[in-house]
């Protein structure tokens, strides 16, 4: 692959050769779900982890980091760093400065409604990483509080460019076909031997400038080939080929999936997010706390709308009750995935901590408790959108690399493990 500062590029949406992407790149992973404590007492969880850590680094001098991604006070990241320390020591791992350490381990530490993950990335030269989990629950009464098994999220790279890539739509055919949309046009590419070649270039026609953080969206349709939604405008296609389209002010709802009677959310033309009108609701519910991000969990008798907040919440709606949780550690961005594994639908989030990357995770919702279900995979930039795919069983994301400041669109599914 060429280099991205060099233009676009493509891979084939279905590649050769399947890559494991619980992290940046393959990896090996151990998921160790043995051994249970509680969640204030934090030497067990230590002790399993460092073991675990020395048995692949082995004795020497080694960079630990700890990272807080939970809601634990100072204090008790204190208490664990110092028993983690203490404990690869008497393993033999002595802690040490990057530049004189033979291995370099990051332990982030995560949680959930039942309880804690704790997770090392363990790095030994120039090898793949290896990931380690040892989960720390609340509380334990039987094997049954044990957490899912653990799914992979699969990471595909569908394009990249230097200019602002709002979302990307691939139309599987002979050939296949791929529409982005930007800030200013749409572009259209046939595939010819694995490559994106281009075919259209179509204005997108606009009065009013763009908001500073500028979000859109594409819907394919069946009685023409696409709809385009950005902040005051919509754009709708023709049926037939060489394709036109036509732009227009308005302020109708953006559909929040394929199927624009489901449920629609009508979006600021001014600033990055939806107010919180819906049409035409959710059963009686036709209002929520402004968002950024909807995600639906398709139920047998309802469905379950999961909404990012601009407060950091995350809002749940079923028709009928509504329920709130503040301490989850999600992001700005959800979007769910119908996988087949477990209940069959997860929710993948963005994470809710801010820095030059950023990292999806997997949960899935019971009875209205988010339960993490995979490792994170890890984006070498802030992502910018997540939105769910046509055929719901696979989730564009949207991220600007931190180093070459270009835009990357990647096709995210779930692998289940038996």
């Amino acid at each position: 692959m060429r280099s991205l500062r060099h233009g676009p590029v493509y891979n084939a949406r279905n590649p050769p050769m399947p890559i494991l992407v619980g992290i940046s790149r393959p990896a090996l992973w151990l998921l160790l779900f043995t051994g249970f404590a509680l969640a204030s007492d934090w030497q067990a969880p230590a002790s399993q982890l460092a073991q675990r850590i020395a048995g692949i680094t082995g004795p020497g001098a080694v960079a630990v980091s700890v990272i807080n991604r939970s809601s634990l006070s100072p204090s008790d990241l204190d208490d664990i760093r110092r028993k983690l320390l203490s404990e690869l020591a008497a393993y033999g791992v002595q802690s040490a400065a990057p530049e004189q350490a033979v291995a370099t381990v990051q332990i982030s530490l995560s949680e959930n409604l039942q309880g804690s993950i704790w997770v090392a990335e363990i790095r030994q030269g120039t090898g793949e990483p290896v990931i380690v989990m040892v989960p720390v629950p609340g509380s334990l009464k039987g094997p049954g509080d044990r957490l899912s098994s653990p799914l992979t999220i699969r990471k595909s790279l569908l394009w990249s460019d230097e200019n602002r890539i709002l979302d990307v739509a691939v139309l599987n055919g002979n050939p296949a076909h791929m529409i982005v949309l930007e800030a200013e046009r749409i572009a259209l590419y046939r595939s010819q031997n694995s490559q994106w070649q281009q075919e259209q270039v179509l204005p997108v026609v606009h009065v009013r400038s763009w908001p500073r953080d500028l979000r859109g969206r594409l819907i394919l349709r069946k009685d023409h080939l696409f709809d385009a939604y950005l902040p005051g405008v919509y754009c709708r296609s023709t049926a037939t080929a060489p394709l036109g389209v036509s732009c227009e002010d308005s302020d109708d709802p953006w559909p929040l999936t394929e199927n624009p009677a489901e449920l629609n959310a009508f979006f600021s033309a001014s600033r990055n997010f939806f107010p919180g009108a819906l049409s035409p609701g959710i059963q009686k519910q036709t209002t929520t706390p402004a968002f950024y991000s909807a995600a639906p969990l398709p139920r047998d008798q309802y469905t379950l709308w999961a909404f990012a907040t601009v407060d950091g919440q995350v809002h749940f709606l079923d028709g009928v009750g509504s329920q709130d949780f503040s301490q989850l550690g999600w992001g700005s961005d959800i979007a769910s995935v119908r996988s087949g594994c477990g209940p069959g639908w997860q929710i993948l989030a963005t994470s809710s901590q801010n820095g030059p990357t950023d990292e999806v995770r997997a949960f899935e919702v019971a009875d209205r408790q988010p339960t993490l279900v995979s490792a994170p995979v890890q984006f070498s930039g802030a992502i910018t959108a997540l939105w769910l795919d046509s055929d719901s069983s696979s989730v564009t994301a949207i991220a600007r690399d931190s180093e070459t400041g270009n835009y990357e669109a990647y096709r995210l599914t779930i692998e289940c493990h038996q």
